[in-house]
């Protein structure tokens, strides 16, 4: 027979102990997670609301994640083109603020052996990584960007570097000396003449244009394939003070004017020619006043100008461009091949803009272009430029060994001037900075989009977690006094329950 009586432990006690515990191990978890369900299955009808905005969420999260790495390498590249931009002024304040002319046992000036550690510095600013990730290469941004230094400059066995493609280039616009222009001379008659030697040839002194003021002469062209140009002496009278200017365009563009002034003085200075006593005499001073004067324009500002545009094309074009055949008598460029030139950019290179190369999503709707290229306008012209001074030499002991050297300084010093309709580093930083501008607004739509989800998801899943704590501290309590009541009544005996009455 079952006894049944105070001391008794009933499966009722023990099922209300369990649902307790129960209760405070659900009440835990969400305290813990914040949340009052842990599956979607427990959200019921809410469940489809709240996977949707938990997707959003953690797109959200990506697209954040996304910013801050992108943001990293837009920091890194806005210092290195601020350095790059330093580094183009501190060149032309150099050039500008130099001594005197004095030559190095490798033929060049202070200014130019410093212009060769410049020159280092810019190609380690463009081997720039980030996360190991080289910034400066296009799409193939685990691919340096650049060769070396030594490599770009002074070639690597048979590879020719820029020296030697400079040096190919200036012997190639002198040509035989007159900067590849034909002056025939007058032959005893009374016309002077000049033309280029070769149609179509990319070297030497182009006519552009003459003018005169020679009185009673006949002045034709520039005419023909060769831009020939013709001053007929002999109906002349010419007066002292008289001009003709002969204008000459440069390999690099530039363009200078063998201006001759007509005058009574015999011997006549520079930049004149003396007036016979003939038209035949007249004729026969001018033509050697001109050929004097084309002469030392191609000692001093031909090879400066040759320099500057034999690193164009080294450094402008893909491949590089050099000159074909025999220099003294080349008359077009070629595409130097692996096999004989250094190619100077080894990244990525394609018909994509160079800001389209590295694409990044930074919000539902928001995209920025944030790539770049070592080979962009704004980077070649600061390259050209620095290495063409770095690079060339010049003789000590040739009479026109500095006025040359000052012709190419001051060409470098004018080029690294902001040229207008030319990208300039300037222009890659704006584009940059807006598009950080863009991550940072699409950023703050961001965060306001997240708070928003997550004031949806906490009405749907979220808890008090205040009132979970009480409701906790609450459960403990019935829970504590359940066991100890249930402890008690355990250890109640028979013997305790049948216990005689005291009389």
């Amino acid at each position: 027979m079952s006894i049944t009586g105070p001391g008794s432990i009933t499966a009722a006690n023990i099922q209300a102990v369990s649902n307790m515990n129960q209760q405070l191990d659900k009440l835990s978890q969400e305290l813990g997670s914040g949340q009052a369900a842990q599956t979607y299955s427990d959200l019921g009808s809410q469940a489809g609301l709240a996977l949707a905005l938990s997707g959003q969420l953690a797109a959200l999260n990506g697209y954040s994640n996304t910013a801050t790495t992108v943001g990293t390498t837009l920091e890194v590249a806005q210092s290195v083109l601020g350095q790059l931009g330093d580094t183009e002024t501190g060149l032309q304040q150099s050039i500008n603020q130099q001594g005197s002319f004095t030559l190095n046992a490798n033929g060049q000036t202070a200014v130019q052996a410093a212009a060769i550690t410049q020159f280092d510095n810019i190609l380690s600013l463009l081997s720039t990584q980030v996360g190991g990730n080289y910034i400066f290469s296009g799409k193939a941004t685990t691919t340096p960007p650049v060769a070396s230094t030594s490599a770009i400059l002074n070639g690597n066995g048979v590879q020719a570097g820029l020296s030697q493609v400079i040096t190919e280039r200036q012997a190639a616009d002198l040509g035989t000396g007159s900067g590849r222009l034909l002056l025939p001379g007058t032959g005893g008659g009374t016309t002077v003449a000049v033309s280029q030697d070769v149609a179509g040839s990319p070297f030497g002194f182009k006519i552009a244009g003459v003018n005169s003021t020679l009185t009673g002469a006949v002045v034709t062209g520039p005419s023909g394939p060769l831009n020939a140009i013709s001053v007929d002496l002999s109906a002349a009278t010419l007066n002292s003070g008289d001009t003709v200017a002969f204008d000459l365009t440069l390999p690099d563009g530039s363009s200078q004017t063998v201006s001759l002034q007509a005058t009574t003085n015999s011997p006549s200075g520079a930049n004149q020619f003396t007036i016979g006593g003939t038209p035949q005499q007249s004729a026969t001073n001018l033509q050697a006043a001109l050929s004097t004067a084309v002469d030392n324009l191609a000692q001093t500002a031909l090879p400066a100008a040759s320099a500057i545009a034999a690193a164009n094309n080294f450094f402008n074009s893909n491949p590089p461009l050099r000159v074909n055949g025999t220099p003294v008598t080349a008359t077009s460029l070629v595409a130097g091949t692996p096999a004989n030139t250094v190619f100077w950019y080894t990244g990525e290179s394609s018909a994509t803009p160079a800001r389209q190369t590295a694409i990044a999503q930074v919000g539902p709707s928001t995209t920025i272009a944030y790539g770049m290229r070592a080979t962009e306008q704004a980077i070649t012209t600061l390259l050209a430029n620095v290495g063409a001074f770095a690079a060339t030499t010049f003789t000590p002991g040739n009479p026109s060994a500095q006025a040359s050297y000052q012709a190419l300084s001051q060409t470098v010093a004018a080029n690294l001037d902001p040229q207008s309709g030319t990208q300039q580093i300037s222009d890659i930083e704006a584009d940059l900075a807006n598009a950080q501008t863009v991550m940072s607004n699409a950023g703050k739509l961001n965060t306001q989009t997240q708070n928003t989800l997550s004031d949806m998801m906490q009405s749907i899943d979220g808890v008090d977690q205040s009132k979970i704590g009480e409701q906790i501290l609450t459960l403990q309590n019935s829970l504590s006094a359940s066991l100890s009541v249930t402890a008690r009544l355990a250890q109640l005996s028979l013997v305790n329950y049948l216990s005689p009455v005291s009389g």
